[in-house]
């Protein structure tokens, strides 16, 4: 197979899937923690109070995930822009992006539950998530609308939200039990909800409104890709270190940005340190954003220049990240399902949300890490094979996969 990071016929910025593979690589490791770990069900691993570095480490670093998932689908689009007429660029987003609303819907949420039927602990009720897939679709549908506008404009909407949004935190309804809670539809933009009915709970677990910023910024930024190289890297080594700025100087500053203010742990400077670091990803937060696209603009500075084996691999998982995505949650789910059938559980607590396993259930971080590895490895040939496919044909639906 030709050398992903070379190969510029169909790819013209390696940076970009090397960036998008290395946060695949992440994101993996928190669901395998969702279905492994013996603490999965116990809630947030970073909550307040005597917090185990090691797992909130571990939660830590995969909160750069949806964040760059989302700006670089703008980026995408935005290099899109270059070769589509305002209109055919339109009909892409939006169709692509009901298309992967669609796909959170029935394909996702049932990889999540194993249980297209209901859930007992719901009620009976069929159970629906709407999570980074649903933020990205939703998004693209109204990023087609937007993308009307010049790129400034578009850039500048973006920024709106992405600095503003943090100032609804005091007259916007707050989630109740992670949004597991009824709301009214409109909570959804700004806090975790839900709609219930007869037969079906949908959990709006991501909070659109702040996404929306975050593909519009990646959309106006799309043009910093085209720069000459010495200028692209010293911009993103500029925004980079000024987003990580901003992070301290608001959290120091301890009023905006984020809603649950940090904390000194009393003779204890390694949990103060700690509550420094935590901030919000449902809604993302500014603080969030901040610490978590500021590293992410410093890596794609230096990672166009970067090649050897690794960089091939993680480029290889960025260029399939929808097809990895949809079958790692599976893949994940079938693992632990079975393991747990083969140590005597029943298999039907094994199906279900992991919330709700049982108590006797799971394992060492170390083994959710070995279980992590193994599952990059036995994908990889799958994603490496599709990825060539991508590469050597044009057919119009490989661009929804």
């Amino acid at each position: 197979m030709p050398d992903p990071a070379t190969n510029i016929r169909a790819y013209r910025y390696p940076a970009i899937d090397l960036l998008r593979g290395l946060v695949i690589v992440i994101m993996a490791i928190d669901h395998v923690r969702d279905y492994f770990h013996l603490a999965s069900s116990s809630g947030d691993p970073m909550a307040a109070g005597e917090i185990d570095l090691e797992l909130y480490l571990t939660r830590w670093i995969t909160h750069f995930c949806a964040p760059v998932f989302v700006f670089l689908a703008g980026t995408s689009a935005g290099l899109m822009a270059t070769r589509k007429s305002s209109n055919e660029l339109a009909q892409f987003l939006i169709k692509r992006g009901l298309w992967l609303i669609l796909i959170e819907i029935v394909i996702v949420s049932n990889g999540w539950t194993f249980s297209p039927l209901g859930i007992e602990q719901f009620g009976g009720k069929t159970l629906i998530i709407m999570q980074v897939i649903w933020a990205i679709g939703a998004s693209m549908v109204i990023l087609g609308v937007l993308q009307y506008l010049p790129a400034n404009m578009v850039l500048a909407v973006g920024l709106i939200i992405v600095f503003g949004h943090n100032s609804l935190d005091t007259i916007w309804p707050a989630s109740e039990n992670s949004g597991f809670s009824a709301a009214p539809l409109w909570v959804a933009l700004h806090a975790q909800s839900s709609i219930i009915n007869e037969s079906v709970h949908v959990l709006f677990y991501y909070p659109l409104l702040p996404w929306i910023g975050i593909i519009a910024c990646g959309f106006g930024c799309a043009r910093l890709f085209t720069l000459e190289e010495k200028k692209r890297k010293n911009t993103f080594l500029l925004i980079g270190i000024s987003l990580i700025t901003l992070f301290f100087i608001l959290r120091l500053i301890n009023t905006y940005g984020e809603p649950i203010p940090w904390q000194m742990a009393p003779n204890n400077i390694l949990q103060s340190i700690l509550s420094f670091f935590k901030v919000s990803k449902y809604p993302p937060s500014l603080m969030f954003l901040s610490i978590t696209l500021g590293p992410a603009f410093i890596f794609l500075a230096y990672a166009q220049s970067w090649r050897g084996k690794l960089a091939n691999i993680l480029i290889t998982f960025g260029r399939v990240p929808f097809l990895f995505y949809i079958i790692h949650i599976y893949w994940i789910h079938f693992l632990a399902a079975m393991v747990g059938t083969l140590q005597g559980l029943p298999a039907n607590t094994m199906f279900g949300f992991f919330f709700f396993y049982p108590k006797e259930w799971g394992f060492s971080l170390l083994t959710v890490y070995g279980v992590w590895l193994f599952v990059l490895c036995s994908l990889y040939p799958l994603c490496a094979w599709f990825a060539q496919i991508k590469q050597q044909r044009k057919d119009w639906w490989l661009s929804y996969l």
